[in-house]
């Protein structure tokens, strides 16, 4: 049962071995012939969890159209200067582990996969659990001149914009993601956790998220992540939702302005 609890897993305990759990929410339903005390980070009753899905469709199916729009212009650039596919895919782990494919515009060379091995001593989370670089070599456009300077690219322009983001939109519409929620994980950051951080893959994964609007780009620990994530999951309800979309959207107007 701890363990579970560890992971974000609801958990149904009969009443004959009631007890409370700190920072966890508990309540009595029936579950078949039982009478149970449900402990869990959170419930959303169904309306609530409707209206998150409501949210979702409609902020899906415009981010849809405006990816439509912005593949228009930033197709012919990362061609141009990047040979290959427009869209990059990769398999992330969703809801309670369950894996699914994620889509983005591609920001990175062809071979992005294979360098990643050699930079990971420039890591700048601190364990592991994520990889950040302050400058990336396998983003397009991306050099370091020989006096030092550094050269960046479209492929920089549209990841400090988010516009490589965009396509997460289709995630959002087909369910395996939602507007808001914990970063998507890859397939072997996850083999790296231990219980506590497996609480982040108990609700969907978002476009944006609690960290994302903390400053992101500041944040290099990774327990700090987890505490804004678990944060988000354990005060979760609709309204906090409608306030990280609107501190997404100035914190990407404010980043546009200074590109």
């Amino acid at each position: 049962i701890e363990e579970l609890l560890e992971m974000g897993m609801p958990v149904h305990v009969n009443l004959a071995k009631v007890r409370s759990t700190p920072g966890q929410k508990q309540f009595v339903e029936a579950i078949g012939g039982y009478t149970v005390l449900t402990t869990t980070m959170n419930y959303a009753t169904d309306r609530q969890a409707l209206a998150k899905r409501v949210l979702d469709i409609l902020g899906g199916l415009v981010g849809c159209f405006l990816t439509g729009v912005i593949f228009i212009f930033i197709a012919p650039a990362i061609y141009i200067s990047s040979p290959g596919p427009i869209f990059f895919s990769q398999t992330r782990i969703g809801k309670n582990g369950k894996p699914f494919k994620m889509y983005k515009f591609r920001s990175m060379y062809m071979d992005a996969e294979e360098r990643k091995a050699e930079l990971m001593a420039q890591n700048k989370m601190s364990d592991g659990r994520m990889f950040k670089l302050d400058f990336d070599p396998r983003v397009i456009g991306n050099k370091i001149l020989p006096d030092g300077t550094r050269k960046t690219g479209i492929g920089e322009f549209i990841r400090k914009t988010s516009l490589d983001e965009f396509p997460q939109f289709w995630n959002v519409l087909n369910g395996s993601m939602s507007l808001v929620g914990t970063r998507p994980i890859l397939q072997d950051e996850l083999l790296k956790y231990e219980l506590h951080h497996r609480a982040r893959i108990a609700i969907k994964p978002g476009i944006t998220g609690m960290w994302q609007v903390s400053g992101r780009s500041d944040i290099t620990d990774f327990e700090e992540v987890v505490r804004l994530d678990t944060e988000y999951i354990s005060n979760w309800n609709f309204g906090l939702d409608i306030k990280i979309l609107f501190k997404t959207v100035m914190t990407v107007l404010k980043r546009e302005g200074s590109v």
